[in-house]
């Protein structure tokens, strides 16, 4: 495969990422002109991939993915959002991260990366996101309807539940979700929303204003379902909540086609099953899309 490390404007810091795509015989590259590269570009399929939650385009489904998806002849785009890993610095002091994210900036920078893609010549890509980014991805497919078809791995719930229920599954607030709530809700009045915030679960720190964004301004994927008419994959390990992860509910309300999958001894990273979840997603993308 032929690897291109990009990074793409936006209103603040950019979206670093790798576009991968299948690498021609030399041969054939020599034999092709401009054009016929132009239109290969063209007529072959991409995917955008969303990362989870503070991760990063070479962590996860990103990273294992990609050399499925070529195989397939389908190129990827695999990027970092303004909200990628929990705390990073980039040419200077001044931090970044998923610790001050908000949905509407993940939308958006979805919204970028896949108008840089329509750029390479990709302008209806499969999409597919990891957890947070599968709550994103029927978000921005819902909007989409040229979409050949979404995979959400993991995807969870988003909307005024999320929080909530991944407290109560030992993440973020934990039992503290009042307590925390309270002190995010105190501390944006005073007008101190980039503050952080110790919580004691996963992602460990948060400022209070993206706190408070992911209490009540995530998409509920839920009441997004009707909108989706693609093909839809929805893969759940069964070591994960269900309704942290609802994909029978999903596929239930989904206005098209939605195939449920549960990874027998899986988690939400899907350790040691990497590959059997690459060859289901490259599998059933040659099924559904004829490629």
């Amino acid at each position: 495969m032929h690897l291109e490390l990009v990074s793409i404007p936006t209103s603040s810091t950019p979206l670093d990422g790798i576009f991968y795509s299948p690498a021609p015989s030399a041969e054939h590259h020599a034999l092709q002109t401009d054009h016929e590269r132009h239109h290969t570009n063209q007529t072959n399929q991409a995917a955008l991939l969303f990362h989870g939650n503070t991760m990063n385009f070479y962590t996860g489904s990103l990273k294992f993915l990609p050399p499925a998806l070529i195989s397939q002849n389908i190129s990827c785009l695999a990027f970092n959002r303004r909200g990628h890993d929990i705390l990073a610095i980039r040419n200077s002091r001044a931090a970044e991260g998923a610790a001050f994210q908000s949905a509407a900036q993940a939308i958006d920078d979805n919204a970028i990366a896949a108008d840089w893609l329509r750029g390479k010549g990709f302008p209806s890509p499969i999409v597919i996101g990891h957890s947070n980014g599968g709550m994103l991805a029927v978000k921005h497919v819902a909007t989409r309807p040229e979409t050949p078809a979404l995979i959400l791995l993991s995807a969870h719930c988003g909307g005024k539940n999320m929080v909530p229920r991944a407290s109560a599954a030992g993440l973020l607030a934990r039992e503290r979700l009042d307590e925390i709530t309270a002190q995010a809700t105190t501390l944006v009045a005073q007008g101190r929303g980039k503050e952080l915030i110790l919580l004691p679960g996963w992602w460990y720190v948060i400022s209070a204003e993206s706190f408070l964004d992911q209490l009540s301004g995530l998409p509920d994927i839920l009441t997004l379902a009707p909108s989706i008419n693609c093909p839809v994959l929805y893969i759940r390990g069964d070591q994960e909540p269900r309704d942290l992860y609802p994909a029978e509910d999903f596929a239930a309300r989904c206005a098209g086609p939605c195939d449920v999958e549960i990874i027998g001894n899986c988690d939400h990273f899907y350790n040691g099953v990497e590959q059997r979840v690459a060859t289901l997603v490259s599998t059933w993308l040659k099924d559904t899309l004829s490629l």
